[in-house]
């Protein structure tokens, strides 16, 4: 039997609700060598829109050559149709991508782009201001289509070929993204190399306004990602992206380890007292089943606690 944990201890300045944005389905998979059946994937997102997270990343419309997991976008967008509750943004990369998208009838999608030069050019093949055109041109596309659209950017705290990344790089492509239409924008500590400190800071840049539209996008690399959020709700946020089981990586950033995991999320704020909607035990469940398929032991704290 599941003991009655987390104790939930609220204080006077915690917030009483967070969103949570799952990305398991997409960035946590993304980087898997096993590539995993359709249905399974299916069956992934159903468990975790079950488990009451109202936005799940369903998949990627990027080409089968770059991410051969995620060749199957146009079939799991048709697989998870039916779940009209839960909000399932795509991630797409060009307008090509746009096109596919739209035609397997998705209703909201997201854009990514980079704050420095090296990992635009690594990861997208061209130059980041020239990303940021293309992440422009689709977000103009996309609302145009009736499309919502979430903005992400990488390499917010640090890039593993030119190291340290100045914060006003990340305000200037986190405003383009704005302007140009993005509802949120998901600042992404890609290689996990942030600190409290560094995260209080580079979100103190931005205005409160803005603040409420952002999003924190922590990976664990050097065990930080829970610190590192505590920061960004001290700091007005309230949306944050994780992935069940600690799923994840960076194809393209060989350092990367994998996205803080939601079971650990979770754990933290119902133990804050801050309501996140979501049934932890389900969750666990989920996480167990794909790490099954994956055939290795997830990362996620959590889940092994829970699993003994």
């Amino acid at each position: 039997m599941t003991p009655a944990f987390p104790d939930p201890h609220p204080t006077t300045s915690t917030t009483p609700e967070v969103a949570i944005c799952e990305v398991g389905p997409r960035d946590g998979l993304q980087a898997e060598d096993q590539i995993i059946a359709t249905e399974d994937k299916v069956a992934f997102i159903e468990r975790l829109a079950n488990a009451g997270l109202d936005t799940v990343e369903a998949t990627s419309f990027v080409s089968p050559k770059w991410v051969p997991q995620l060749a199957d976008s146009a079939e799991v967008c048709a697989g998870v149709r039916h779940l009209k509750r839960v909000h399932l943004p795509v991630l797409v990369p060009n307008e090509r991508g746009l096109d596919r998208a739209l035609a397997a009838g998705v209703e909201s999608i997201a854009v990514f782009v980079s704050a420095t030069e090296s990992f635009a050019r690594n990861n997208l093949n061209t130059g980041w201001q020239e990303a940021l055109a293309t992440a422009e041109k689709v977000t103009s596309a996309a609302l145009a289509a009736g499309l919502q659209v979430r903005g992400y950017v990488s390499m917010c705290f640090g890039d593993p070929w030119e190291g340290r990344v100045p914060s006003d790089d990340v305000l200037t492509v986190a405003r383009r993204l704005f302007a140009a239409g993005c509802s949120e924008v998901s600042l992404g500590d890609t290689i996990g190399v942030a600190t409290a400190g560094h995260v209080r800071e580079l979100l103190g840049r931005f205005t409160p306004e803005e603040r409420t539209r952002l999003a924190l996008h922590a990976h664990d690399t050097y065990g930080q990602a829970l610190a590192n959020v505590l920061a960004g709700l001290d700091s007005g946020i309230r949306i944050f992206d994780s992935a069940a089981g600690g799923l994840g990586g960076c194809p393209f950033a060989g350092s990367a380890t994998g996205n803080l995991a939601t079971e650990d999320l979770v754990w933290m704020l119902e133990g804050m007292g801050i309501r996140t909607g979501v049934d932890l035990q389900s969750v666990v469940e989920a996480s167990r089943r794909m790490a099954e398929l994956l055939g290795r032991a997830s990362p996620s704290s959590v889940l092994r606690a829970l699993s003994v």
